[in-house]
């Protein structure tokens, strides 16, 4: 009996390590000045207190969720549109050089971002884009290259006759991609949308590089620069990390049927 226990309860341990620091950032949102340090978020008997929401959106916050939501949909549709095209050609089209050139692109994976940085920091210093809508989204718009492999190994499972019957009753390579394999496509485009989507709202370091503008700060960076008076505004920080997470969380709810099987897909093919 101990023995069937025993799985069980690392597994609610580790869901309680996981979620606890969610829990620590939704208490500390809701406490009121001075109640920092305090295990309770409020006084019982007190309602909780939205002061800290109040201070984050009258120093801007709002602005900064909207540039991170326009940003976000922007380098997230040249993403997959990118991916699709590329994914497609390896996929589906012989060229020279092209299974050479694919583990190649896939190999960038195993380079840290941040080795970039520098590099592409000086190419947009160059071509006059820092601090500049373009500077900050083309650089990370051009596709990933894992959203390139879970589209490529899920291409390859279509069986290829779907497309040459298409292309007998004169379908091109476009008309083929766009009527038969994307509809097929469903699970993986959501799950690469989705995990472009987190990887894009979630973007720090390239972002706090290449803007110093107020107008053009993302919410990450807002978060990470948000100070009151006294220093760093622990409430008013934890509040706006609270807001950042929900649009994320609900996408992962509504869409995580989707994920789990064209991941589950790509990983056996």
């Amino acid at each position: 009996m101990k023995l069937k226990i025993f799985p069980y309860a690392v597994l609610v341990a580790g869901c309680v390590f996981a979620i606890f620091p969610y829990f620590l950032t939704l208490l500390t949102a809701f406490k009121g000045p001075g109640q920092l340090s305090e295990t309770m978020p409020w006084e019982p008997g007190l309602p909780p207190s939205t002061a800290a929401f109040d201070r984050l959106f009258a120093s801007g916050f709002g602005g900064y969720l909207l540039n991170t939501a326009l940003v976000t949909a922007g380098i997230t549709l040249g993403q997959v549109v990118f991916a699709v095209l590329a994914a497609y050609a390896f996929a589906r089209l012989s060229f020279p050089g092209r299974d050479a050139l694919f583990w190649v692109y896939l190999s960038t994976l195993m380079v840290p971002p941040v080795v970039t940085m520098i590099p592409l920091y000086l190419m947009m210093q160059k071509l006059g884009l820092v601090d500049t809508w373009a500077g900050l989204m083309l650089p990370t718009m051009l596709g990933t290259p894992y959203a390139i492999f879970l589209l490529r190994q899920f291409f390859r499972s279509i069986p290829a006759d779907l497309e040459d019957a298409a292309r007998i009753d004169g379908a091109g390579r476009v008309r083929t991609l766009i009527s038969i394999v994307l509809p097929l496509s469903k699970p993986i485009l959501v799950t690469v949308t989705t995990l472009a989507v987190v990887a894009n709202w979630n973007s720090f370091l390239w972002p706090l590089i290449i803007t110093s503008s107020e107008d053009k700060r993302l919410l990450s960076v807002g978060i990470a620069l948000f100070k009151g008076e006294v220093g760093v505004d622990y409430n008013a920080v934890m509040a706006g990390s609270l807001i950042a997470l929900v649009p994320l969380l609900v996408l992962f709810v509504v869409f995580q049927r989707f994920i789990v099987r064209s991941v589950a897909v790509t990983g056996l093919k």
